[in-house]
């Protein structure tokens, strides 16, 4: 029978994989190529919203979708009128999604951008002083972009309310929330503490294994019943493991920390 899981056990993970050394392939690359703060966060967007699939895939597609956009993806999003997004990724397809979908997510950031002044005060604006986790924003925000990108949900972004884990959304928020060696905490507006895990089917199985959770299902339930287990850890930062366990399990499955798929 394994031993109960300790903070002495996520500490020592941390501190070995919590590395830029074991990046890799991951999407978060594509934010950390930038230093302005507007990139990186429409960068973020994009990265995470397309960071489903083997890595080399993901790699590919958002490579393709920001060479279009040129050296400033903030200045694109601004300047580029809505009706030249789709000629410039018609081309472009990523599993699920296609050329369209990916322009929706495009228009989506750039009618939030203006809106709100950028796409950390439309995610602020829906967050409240006695929410416990982030859940409630994050819906907000998913039905921000839905309703000015794509009039419905799709593979790219969906809808929290139905009950998905959102994987690629809480990704895009631990990247812009968090700091750390992996993490760039361009978003002050939002704390750590409050956080989602990004449960995908690697991060819900070792989950299992860890004793986080029980459920079955890799949904928003399992999720917030996770980064509840989590938190009784690290209080204040109960994404702070993520990285560092998704790591571990990819190199006890391949002998390399980082050459996995995302899902």
């Amino acid at each position: 029978m394994n031993s109960p899981l300790s903070r002495k056990d996520l500490e020592r993970w941390y501190a070995r994989y919590n590395n830029r050394c074991f990046v890799g392939l991951d999407p978060v690359n594509f934010v950390h190529a930038y230093s302005d703060p507007d990139d990186c966060q429409i960068v973020g967007l994009v990265a995470s919203c397309l960071a489903y699939g083997r890595v080399a895939q993901i790699s590919a597609i958002v490579s393709r979708v920001l060479s279009v956009m040129g050296p400033s993806p903030a200045a694109f999003i601004r300047n580029t009128p809505e009706r030249d997004f789709l000629p410039l990724v018609c081309n472009m397809g990523h599993r699920f999604c296609k050329g369209n979908d990916i322009a929706g997510l495009l228009i989506a950031a750039k009618r939030l951008s203006l809106e709100y002044g950028g796409l950390e005060n439309a995610f602020a604006q829906g967050l409240c002083t006695s929410d416990e986790t982030v859940l409630p924003a994050l819906a907000k925000f998913s039905g921000k972009l839905i309703a000015a990108g794509f009039g419905s949900p799709n593979h790219l972004v969906p809808d929290v309310l139905r009950g998905s884990a959102c994987k690629r959304l809480n990704l895009y928020l631990r990247w812009m929330a968090r700091s750390d060696n992996i993490d760039v905490g361009l978003w002050k507006s939002v704390s750590p503490a409050l956080l989602i895990i990004p449960l995908d089917i690697h991060m819900h199985r070792q989950c299992l294994a860890l004793g986080l959770t029980s459920r079955k299902a890799a949904d928003m339930k399992t999720a917030l019943e996770a980064t509840a287990a989590f938190r009784r850890f690290a209080p204040d930062d109960p994404v702070r493991y993520d990285f560092a366990i998704t790591r571990r399990s990819m190199e006890q499955q391949t002998g390399k920390a980082g050459q996995t798929p995302l899902a």
